[in-house]
């Protein structure tokens, strides 16, 4: 009953703290200041818990949007300090529990973790975080509602997770087993018809997989439509 309270009261107050604590992370001129401070820790907590509640789920994204504006700007010692900090199993909770807003801000934050060298060397440096990443991505996937009307921002976030995974060699290979069956055989298509760009990755990704490690052609669907691109 605490716990309730005391969400309810930090949801009405929040939400200014964080537009503020968003712009002191973005800012080039205090980003460092900020981390050096060990702000981003303060609000890990709200990240960790897994209750679905509003005010709970409000705390939750609001968080997530503070870590997102870290990494909006592209500079390995914030993705430095976030990894060192555990943020990767964080954003992993906030995937597996939040909302799908939250899972797509989480899914972002990811996915630029992993665009760094730094963070892509982090996930695939075992198998079990290996697995812990792309079994979770691909559930999101399978549980996405598949239609064309679905918002398909989460779904973007997701394949290009996959795709920049499939960058590293070991990856790529455990990619075969890992990658849902509907990314490949034309199902998620429909979501991603004003998306060229996540067409063309997603084709780049299945290339990656299936010709670049087991030989093969292209599938025809996604061939024919990045034709069109």
């Amino acid at each position: 009953m605490f716990q309730e309270i005391l969400a309810l009261l930090l949801w009405h107050s929040f939400g200014t703290i964080a537009s503020l604590l968003q712009g002191v992370a973005s800012h080039p001129e205090t980003r460092m200041l900020f981390l050096n401070a060990n702000i981003p820790c303060y609000l890990y907590p709200f990240l960790n818990t897994e209750s679905k509640t509003r005010p709970f789920e409000y705390l939750r994204l609001t968080s997530l949007g503070v870590i997102g504006a870290l990494v909006k700007v592209d500079d390995s010692k914030v993705i430095s300090f976030l990894l060192e900090t555990e943020i990767v199993p964080r954003c992993l909770r906030c995937m597996e529990v939040g909302s799908e807003l939250s899972k797509t801000v989480a899914t972002f934050i990811v996915q630029k973790i992993l665009l760094d060298n730094l963070g892509l060397c982090y996930v695939c440096a075992n198998p079990e975080s290996l697995f812990a990443v792309g079994s979770l991505l691909a559930y999101m996937v399978v549980s996405h509602p598949v239609q064309p009307s679905a918002p398909a921002r989460l779904l973007k976030h997701i394949i290009r997770c996959f795709h920049r995974l499939s960058d590293n060699p070991s990856a790529c290979v455990a990619l075969q087993a890992l990658l849902p069956d509907v990314l490949k055989d034309g199902t998620v298509d429909s979501c991603l018809v004003d998306d060229p760009a996540t067409r063309r990755c997603l084709q780049q990704l299945l290339h990656k997989v299936t010709v670049g490690t087991v030989g093969g052609a292209p599938r025809p669907g996604l061939d024919h439509m990045s034709s069109r691109i």
